[in-house]
């Protein structure tokens, strides 16, 4: 998960250097970006069935080892089109690995044990999207923008024979039938939205090619809803959605993501565009923000048994919108000490609501539809990202900030608190009622020798219970936002083009 979230950010930050290398223009660099970004919403509603149907640590491998493999054909890649074909072969890859390995964590863990999971495993996800720009800028400069592929390739290999060694092979639900109109109709929308929200921003939402995309693609998504409800065995299960607590989490998640992920593809902008900043002091000034995630999110999974999922997650989006306020009033003045302590207050305060989110949003899904409503809230986060990307794009775009001039990146970092605001007014809808269950203290061991009042007599299994090693009753929460940032290096001084609107991930 550190890997792909990393190598995304990574990516970025080479943007300026892939167009010189092969002497072709920013909106034709950003397929790079775009390419990943699209193969990844192609593969990835499909990704739940695939893992019921195959088995989870099956293919988790094959996915795994399609990223891998990508990653070293990226680096050997003479030519563009080259380039392009074998980002898009990583985006399917990571397209079915996260979806897939968030299933297999979560039902391995026991609902009141989940917060704990949830704690380990925000640390590799706010933590690689920051390394990523500043890692990035050392390799390019120092190595090549060849080495930021080929960094993959060992890492992949070691976590590719770990597995095979040590991670158990999971007893997965029946996978049904194969939602064959479901994933054509899904394949084709999102891929299509998503390209429309990555280069609307650069090449104006009134050209004809962004119109024909958002059109064609709000039918296809549309006609994919229809299916979806009336189909058996769907792809993307969205009755799940009738569930409040999910339906809630899920909503504040997307639009909490999209205040952040624009965040951090602004402050680069902000820094290097607006200001004239390097690439690397922009990479540190905005590291922070991770520092202050892992800050945020150890103490809030702690606090989350007495304190509730409800409160955690509306303080923490309240409380981030005050540090992406503050940025609005930075001048030149004052970013250079200001920018990475509001960067760690946005980080540790958007921590707060990422854990309760992610333990409490299938609190009340069993563990059968797990696959599908993980593969679900992974999409929506998704399109959350891309969204708030765009949105922050377009004002910049709009408004066009000529140094000194910073007005414009201001009227965007108020764009993005609103954006957390909405979260919050959706978060205060969670009822902490509905997520005792991952409230509750996990089992101590019994007594030896001894059974508990009620329990039922040696050699028998209580009604109703599961056999031995099986999945526990209950649902998994999902995995983190996959967060990532933009470098500034990929939009033109005042504007944002096709190439930095692209340059938010999906995982």
């Amino acid at each position: 998960m550190f890997m792909t979230i990393m190598d995304s950010t990574v990516v970025n930050v080479a943007l300026p250097t892939l167009r010189r290398e092969f002497g072709v223009s920013t909106a034709s660099v950003s397929a790079v970006v775009t390419s990943y970004l699209v193969a990844m919403a192609v593969v990835m509603p499909a990704s739940g069935w695939l893992g019921d149907l195959a088995g989870g640590k099956r293919v988790l491998a094959w996915a795994l080892a399609l990223f891998t493999a990508a990653s070293a054909a990226c680096g050997a890649a003479n030519s563009l089109p080259e380039l392009i074909a074998c980002r898009a072969v990583q985006g399917a890859g990571t397209g079915v690995l996260i979806p897939v390995g968030m299933t297999m964590l979560y039902r391995t863990f026991p609902q009141a044990e989940r917060i704990r999971a949830t704690r380990l495993l925000m640390v590799p996800t706010l933590l690689a999207p920051a390394t990523g720009p500043v890692l990035g800028g050392a390799i390019v400069d120092g190595l090549s923008w060849r080495w930021i592929f080929y960094v993959n390739v060992p890492v992949g290999v070691a976590a590719l024979a770990f597995g095979a060694a040590f991670l158990p092979q999971h007893r997965e639900h029946a996978a049904g039938r194969f939602d064959l109109p479901g994933f054509v109709l899904a394949g084709l929308g999102f891929p299509l939205v998503m390209y429309a929200f990555n280069a609307g921003p650069g090449d104006g939402w009134a050209a004809p090619g962004i119109l024909a995309a958002i059109v064609a693609g709000l039918v296809l998504l549309a006609a994919f809803t229809l299916v979806e409800v009336r189909t058996p065995e769907p792809m993307l299960d969205l009755r799940i959605l009738a569930n409040p607590l999910f339906r809630a989490a899920n909503l504040q998640t997307v639009a909490g993501s999209a205040g952040f992920i624009g965040i951090l593809f602004l402050v680069p902008l902000f820094l290097q565009n607006g200001l004239g900043y390097s690439a690397l002091h922009s990479g540190l000034s905005t590291f922070p923000e991770a520092l202050g995630g892992m800050a945020g999110i150890q103490t809030s999974s702690r606090l989350y048994r007495r304190v509730g999922p409800r409160r955690l997650m509306v303080g923490g989006l309240l409380a981030a919108a005050v540090p992406i306020s503050l940025m609005a009033a930075l001048g030149p003045a004052d970013v250079g000490w200001a920018m990475p302590v509001l960067m760690f207050g946005t980080g540790m305060f958007f921590g707060f609501s990422m854990a309760p989110a992610q333990t409490a949003a299938l609190a009340a899904i069993s563990v059968a539809q797990t696959g599908r409503a993980t593969t679900l809230f992974n999409v929506q986060r998704q399109v959350g990202q891309a969204i708030g990307v765009a949105v922050l794009a377009t004002v910049l775009a709009a408004a066009r900030p000529v140094p000194p001039d910073l007005g414009g990146y201001h009227l965007a970092f108020g764009v993005a608190a609103v954006a957390m605001l909405g979260g919050a007014v959706i978060a205060s809808r969670v009822r902490d009622a509905d997520a005792a269950v991952t409230m509750a203290a996990p089992a101590g061991p019994a007594p030896a020798g001894s059974a508990p009042a009620g329990s039922a007599p040696a050699g028998s299994a209580p009604a109703g219970s599961a056999p031995a090693g099986s999945a526990p009753a209950g649902s998994a929460s999902v995995g983190s936002a996959s967060v990532g940032s933009a470098s500034a290096g990929s939009a033109s001084a005042g504007s944002a083009s096709a190439g930095s609107a692209s340059a938010a991930t999906g995982l």
